[in-house]
């Protein structure tokens, strides 16, 4: 067990050694370091990443405690320092320390999306079914390699320096923990929630559609429920995932850009790879699609529906449900139609327990796998109504509720599950989408409200503009940090740096045009005293304008998008088609 107190004195006389090839010399300062130099104490390393300057080791500066997991302290990251390891920037011109300052301002951002957790002693990476089945040599292999490389965050960033500092890295997961101590019936137990996000094919919602060429699908997240109750452990497993095909819906202005399926690549070879990872990990899959059966949406589940029959895999079942067509005009209770109809497979996939003597008693054998066209919203809602039906068998099998009471009937519990539910689809919704789900005005209350749909239209609207016009910037900063982007120590200087693209005039000159237009327009509409013939003609061309010019920048949309400048934002995906 290592708890990392260091300072950082201590940790520059790291950065010296380490300043060619990431090796390091641990030894106590015995002069090396003057006595008069600064120290703050560390939570802990979360590697190293190399940006213009030269290699920077991050820190983590700030965390907060969340809870325990099986008798381990869990922590969030709150902040992060990111100290350089060369000591000066004589090297650089001027264009690269502007660049370099870029590139950090970059890799704060990401750090700064809700939420990063970590532990010292307990691998977050893996469910509690994956830790039972590891072999007992398990324990002594450093953390950062045991994890479940799917969902290492910081990867890319322990990767060099861990090699030999192993004692100091400290792996991280992106996803959502809540921790609650609960009382039902007398009887306290702990009821945890635990969303880890993969860090492959991750970006944000328009920039990362389905999968790419290794079976990696965009937004997948494995969702957990433990509970703890006299030294008896159980977890249930879900996941989601966008659908396996490759397909895109790249950010053109519109409101809703059009959906693409490529129709010259091989979608079942990368949906076999995808499933196959599926079914060696978790088991049995149920997928539950949930995406219109008419509309925008039609092509996109027929054609999802196909590849399911053309795998023919006996441990795949598909089941559609028209989310929006089942449940119009506000008819939400027709949602108890699905999770009916799916409620044998749930029984039969069972869940994983372990008595308070240690022993396996349940192992879960399959799990659901849940999708909407976010993975998002209407996927919260199902998955969060699944989760508390198998919640009630699994604390009446423990004995925490009786035989034939419910979840949903234990008003305190049942208002926190609701909350907690509501919380996870907010926070997996930030990180995917940049603002809260919608729709969780049903997962927190159980009904479907007029301010509830108010919530969502202004969601709605600011994912729009940040799905326009900010994603691009965040797509360049997970891929710092993820290592889909090396930096080379050249750019700005030999090399042409990437972030001095400049866009094309009409990016600047048709806003500016239309603002002057909108204000002429409104100006003469609002303070005009007198309407006359002139007036109306004034009127009518810069209203004329307005729309000529609108029309011009929706016509143009694709470069006025924030698109990523650093790397392809396909990331593996092959589809040659980017029209607007």
């Amino acid at each position: 067990m290592f708890r990392i107190q260091a300072s950082i004195e201590y940790v520059l006389w790291f950065k010296v050694m380490m300043s060619i090839d990431y090796s390091a010399v641990c030894s106590a300062n015995n002069g090396q370091i003057p006595s008069e130099s600064k120290s703050q104490p560390i939570a802990g390393i979360l590697g190293v990443v190399k940006l213009l300057i030269g290699p920077y080791i991050i820190i983590i500066k700030r965390k907060k405690f969340v809870g325990k997991i099986n008798g381990h302290d869990i922590w969030q990251l709150i902040d992060i320092d990111i100290l350089p390891i060369p000591k000066t920037k004589l090297h650089l011109n001027e264009t690269q320390e502007r660049m370099d300052i870029e590139y950090l301002n970059m890799i704060k951002q990401t750090f700064n999306t809700p939420y990063y957790y970590f532990s010292y002693t307990y691998d977050l990476t893996h469910t509690m079914q994956r830790l039972y089945n590891t072999s007992t040599s398990f324990v002594n292999i450093p953390m950062y390699e045991r994890a479940d490389q799917r969902f290492l965050w910081n990867h890319y960033l322990l990767k060099n320096f861990c090699m030999e500092n192993h004692e100091f890295c400290v792996p991280i997961i992106h996803g959502f923990i809540a921790i609650n101590n609960c009382i039902l019936n007398g009887k306290n137990f702990v009821w945890t929630v635990v969303s880890r996000r993969s860090r492959n094919r991750h970006g944000p919602r328009l920039l990362k559609r389905g999968i790419d060429l290794n079976g990696n699908v965009a937004n997948f997240v494995e969702t957990e429920m433990i509970i703890e109750y006299n030294n008896s452990k159980s977890s249930y497993v879900q996941t989601r995932g966008s659908i396996p095909l490759y397909w895109a819906q790249y950010p053109t202005l519109k409101y809703k850009p059009v959906m693409q399926i490529a129709q010259n690549e091989n979608h079942l070879e990368a949906a076999t790879i995808h499933f196959n990872e599926q079914i060696s990990v978790y088991g049995q899959q149920i997928l539950i699609n949930l995406i219109d059966h008419r509309g925008a949406e039609q092509e996109l589940e027929r054609s999802y529906h196909d590849i399911v029959n053309m795998l023919d895999n006996k441990k795949i079942k598909y089941e559609a449900f028209d989310f929006h067509s089942e449940c119009k005009k506000m008819r939400w209770d027709r949602l108890s139609i699905l999770v009916n109809r799916v409620a044998h497979e749930q029984d039969n996939l069972k869940y994983f327990l372990l008595g308070s003597d240690g022993k396996l008693l349940i192992l879960q054998k399959g799990v659901f796998r849940t999708n909407c066209v976010d993975c998002l919203d209407r996927t919260n809602v199902v998955q969060s109504l699944l989760g508390r039906r198998m919640l009630t068998v699994m604390l009446q099998k423990m004995d925490i509720l009786n035989f034939g009471q419910k979840v949903e009937d234990q008003l305190d519990f049942e208002s926190l599950f609701k909350s907690v539910w509501a919380d996870h689809a907010d926070i997996i919704s930030i990180q995917y989408s940049g603002t809260g789900a919608l729709k969780t005005d049903f997962t927190r209350t159980g009904k479907r409200t007029y301010n509830g749909m108010f919530r969502d239209l202004k969601n709605s609207l600011l994912r729009y503009y940040k799905n326009n016009l900010r994603d691009g910037v965040r797509q360049d900063s997970i891929d710092l940090v993820l290592g889909n982007y090396v930096v080379n120590a050249e750019e700005c200087a030999s090399l042409s740096c990437p972030l001095e693209v400049k866009p094309a005039l009409k990016y600047f000159m048709y806003p500016i045009i239309l603002m002057i237009a909108l204000a002429m327009f409104m100006a003469n509409a609002v303070f005009t005293s007198e309407y006359n013939t002139g007036t109306y003609i004034f009127l009518l061309f810069w209203g004329a304008m307005v729309m000529c010019v609108l029309s011009l920048i929706f016509y143009y949309g694709r470069e006025f998008v924030n698109y990523p400048r650093l790397s392809s934002f396909d990331n593996g995906k092959r589809l040659h088609h980017h029209q607007s």
